[in-house]
């Protein structure tokens, strides 16, 4: 079958590339869920109010979100200047020595399993038509026309994290407050299983392993804040 058959259909790269994106992004609104989860529930076990519920739930969601970006941002500036770098050492090798880069690229795609006139033939007519993509991605695993870029991963971990932990300080705030922890642990819990049922799809490992490990995690995390949370309340009332 040709390739003109399929002229809309992506790359593996860049799907890879994809999957890994939204893949962060349910890790990143997971981690939203629980930490703000724990806040919430810990203060609810401490005090009926709605404002100290409201202000350390808003003050988790705002410094988690910042947080991530933050983190993100460093590490991905990083592996974006690794890259740079790479890049910048390859191509000076192409321009200082393009016959033994040839001579690599060639040995490296027979070492993929091409005969030695294939690998050459490859080598070559790869080269003639974009030396350092052809080198770059074989060589580094790197595409230099798709650099990662740190304001958008910094953005989109800050905005999967802040709608994960907006979940439980909705659930908490919105009922009695007798209602206010039974609701917000099953909100977490239903949320929990849906991203641990995403995450496990995205990654294509066991869907119910996945959801138990994120069910127990968060159940947890939720009872010793709230075990400290009623202790301290009870301390201090």
């Amino acid at each position: 079958m040709s390739s003109a058959s399929h002229p809309h259909e992506p790359h593996v790269g860049s799907v890879s590339s994809k999957l890994n994106w939204l893949r962060a992004g349910v890790l990143g609104a997971n981690d939203g869920i629980v930490s703000t989860a724990g806040i919430v529930v810990g203060v609810a076990a401490a005090t009926a109010e709605r404002a100290p519920i409201l202000t350390a739930g808003t003050a988790g969601l705002v410094a988690g979100a910042v947080s991530m970006a933050l983190g993100e941002y460093v590490s991905v500036s990083t592996q974006r200047d690794t890259e740079k770098a790479l890049l910048h050492k390859e191509r000076r090798e192409l321009r200082d020595d393009p016959v033994a880069e040839l001579d690599e690229l060639a040995a490296l795609y027979e070492a993929k399993g091409l005969t030695s006139a294939t690998a050459r033939t490859v080598a070559e007519e790869l080269t003639d038509h974009n030396p350092l993509l052809a080198h770059a991605e074989v060589e580094l695993g790197v595409n230099p026309e798709e650099l990662t870029n740190p304001w958008q991963a910094a953005s989109s971990s800050a905005l999967s994290f802040g709608i994960g932990a907006l979940l439980p300080l909705i659930a908490i705030l919105t009922p009695p407050a007798t209602w206010r922890v039974p609701v917000t642990v099953a909100a977490v819990l239903v949320a929990l299983v849906i991203t641990g049922s995403v995450s496990a799809g995205l990654g294509g490992a066991p869907k119910g392993r996945a959801v138990l490990r994120n069910a127990i995690g968060g159940t947890l995390a939720l009872a010793v804040t709230y075990g400290i949370g009623h202790l301290v309340g009870a301390a201090i009332g």
